[in-house]
């Protein structure tokens, strides 16, 4: 039993599709812990549709926890990976620092130091949210080995998608086309400095595309527009569906190289130099750096009303979705 505590709301999923405000008692920081009252959190669409939906394939169970997961898959499962908030207690020099960490929706909690990363200067605690999503499109740059002038293609212009293609976008040279579905999404070409086009129009011959539609015409589209020789990086998730993958037609004639990407591994060409903390430091650091990457948070909704609004906004079409305590 907890001592000592304080009062704490979570955000449980109880059953696939449902759920719930959950009180919590939250343990006072010992040595080394801070107390932290959550500002702010973000909703990432991709995974966090399919815990939702009870999707997660059961030989993914223990890779897909999150770090301060609770309960386990289907459910009841507490899980989350975005939160912003203030220190409230724990070590003087850390008193009412903002800080990040990958903590599920959740009012009040307590962590080790060690855990979370305080907001560089000029990073709105809104705008922090974008952290974890940073933090993968930086990977998926990493696995993806984008190279100045080369012509590439994004396809999905979900967050972690138009994330990617801004990292691209920025070495010396490159043409980067984000491509997807909808057409609403042309508006954030501008922002992230890239083209944009529908399937219909995307531009073939690419030296290296990565796909994050999350789709298979997506990933038949992605294979259609490599170029000889050339990389296809897959930085979708499909939970428990079994996707056709295209194979034929010019997958080996073309001699194409199809990588995936994920995450929970820093790529061995990184590896032995860059942890889990610098690589998010640096995410944190590039959301402080491009204000324009907000045109991705594109919903709120109060802690309180989270039960009665999840289904809407994981099976919706929007972008980042930011929940205020």
């Amino acid at each position: 039993m907890v001592t000592d505590g304080q009062s704490s709301w979570a955000f449980w999923i109880t059953h696939p599709g449902v759920g719930a405000l959950r009180a919590e008692t939250v343990s006072q920081p010992q040595a080394g812990e801070l107390g932290i009252r959550t500002l702010h959190s973000g909703i990432s669409r991709g995974t966090e549709s399919l815990v939702w939906q009870g999707r997660i394939p059961e030989s993914q169970y223990e890779r897909m926890r999150a770090p301060f997961q609770a309960g386990s898959f289907p459910a009841p499962v507490k899980y989350g990976y975005a939160s912003v908030g203030v220190v409230e207690a724990g070590p003087d020099a850390w008193q009412g620092q903002t800080v990040f960490c990958l903590y599920p929706h959740q009012s009040r909690y307590t962590v080790p130091a060690a855990a979370v990363q305080p907001l560089p200067t000029g990073l709105p605690a809104e705008r922090a949210i974008l952290a974890a999503n940073t933090e993968t499109a930086l990977n998926i740059c990493w696995d993806a080995a984008p190279r100045a002038g080369e012509r590439i293609s994004v396809i999905g212009a979900g967050v972690v998608g138009a994330l990617t293609a801004a990292l691209c976008a920025e070495m010396p040279g490159t043409e980067v086309e984000l491509v997807d579905i909808n057409p609403a999404r042309r508006t954030l070409a501008d922002p992230l400095g890239v083209d944009f086009a529908h399937p219909d129009g995307a531009r073939r011959g690419n030296d290296r595309v990565i796909h994050a539609s999350g789709s298979e015409d997506g990933l038949a589209l992605a294979l259609g527009v490599a170029a000889d020789e050339a990389t296809l990086v897959e930085a979708s998730w499909f939970g428990d569906r079994h996707p056709r993958v295209p194979l034929g037609e010019a997958f080996h004639s073309g001699r194409l190289t199809l990588r995936g990407s994920q995450v929970g591994q820093i790529p061995p060409a990184m590896r032995a130099r860059w942890t889990y903390a610098r690589r998010l430091g640096k995410a944190l650091a590039l959301l402080a750096g491009h204000p324009q990457w907000d045109c991705l948070i594109d919903g709120e909704t109060a802690f309180d009303q989270l039960p009665e609004a999840m289904a809407d906004i994981v099976n919706g079409s929007g972008l980042c979705h930011r929940v205020n305590y």
